[in-house]
């Protein structure tokens, strides 16, 4: 098969709209065989999506998560940093996420008051009635922000008010891309710079290749491809696996992407896989 992979894709545990279940279902309507569910920091979703993959032969559940980072040296730009096959049931790792997850409800407040002081005053409730047991962020907040009139999509939102270097954007307790790195590393998980054409940091790569990075997703909706291509580039110069994803949302979150798409080859699933060996025996 050349296609019918996807590594990248979010549910109800962090921003997505369709819970773990739903999540399986559509990527089983769409002939995805093989699906990643990525959740920001939140591990939560797998044990749904496992048991509902169980329905729909021959699909196969990738565990995985994306964990949010601060670039150094720029202020308020991120780099998102993928961990597949990790050990999420080690204590300690839950407890790392748990904390990641305290200060995302914190951001939220901060936010709130930022907001605020922009004349566009919302209700931290109304933020957390919608992410209910979820991993809160931004994108939860532009919902409200929509929900509220101040504009019009999700979009909008961000592309205003939220995005990096936005007027409603703060800081968040600082975790680096490195540090995630090796705390995927540590969990026996494979760590993957998650679309490094949006985060536009690749002088980052070399220091994240020495701390245990094991692949770039080169395959994603908004590269282009000269991205795509450089990407693959710099993954068999350094070694590392090519990995791609539709970094799905839901039809309902403002995003355009469709589950399944860019199309990635099965071919990586299967680099992925022996990577994780790898990352286990380590």
């Amino acid at each position: 098969m050349t296609g019918g992979v996807d590594l990248h894709a979010h549910t109800t545990a962090s921003d997505g709209t369709l819970s773990p279940r739903e999540l399986v279902s559509a990527a089983a309507r769409r002939g995805v065989r093989v699906l990643a569910v990525t959740d920001h920091d939140s591990t939560d979703g797998l044990r749904d999506a496992f048991d509902e993959a169980a329905k729909h032969p021959p699909l196969t559940i990738v565990p995985g998560l994306e964990i949010n980072c601060d670039a150094p040296g720029a202020a308020g730009a991120e780099v998102h940093v993928l961990g597949y096959y990790v050990d999420h049931e080690a204590g300690w790792f839950q407890d790392f996420l748990r904390e990641q997850r305290v200060e995302r409800v914190a951001r939220v407040h901060r936010i709130v008051a930022r907001l605020a002081e922009l004349g566009m005053p919302i209700d931290a409730a109304e933020v957390f009635a919608i992410v209910k047991e979820g991993s809160a962020g931004r994108p939860h907040v532009a919902q409200v922000m929509v929900q509220r009139g101040y504009v019009r999509s999700v979009r909008e939102a961000f592309d205003r008010y939220l995005h990096a270097n936005g007027p409603a954007n703060v800081p968040r307790k600082r975790l680096t891309p490195v540090e995630a790195v090796r705390i995927i590393r540590r969990a026996h998980g494979v760590p993957v710079f998650a679309h490094p054409g949006l985060a536009d940091r690749d002088a980052l790569i070399p220091e994240l290749v020495e701390a245990g990075l094991m692949g770039i997703e080169a395959i994603y909706a908004e590269h282009s491809a000269a991205q795509t291509a450089h990407y693959k580039d710099v993954c068999r110069a350094h070694g590392l696996v090519a990995t791609g994803g539709s970094d799905y949302h839901g039809e309902r979150s403002g995003r355009t992407n469709p589950l399944g798409h860019p199309p990635v080859p099965m071919s990586v699933w299967e680099e992925l896989k022996a990577a994780a060996e790898k990352a286990r025996a380590a």
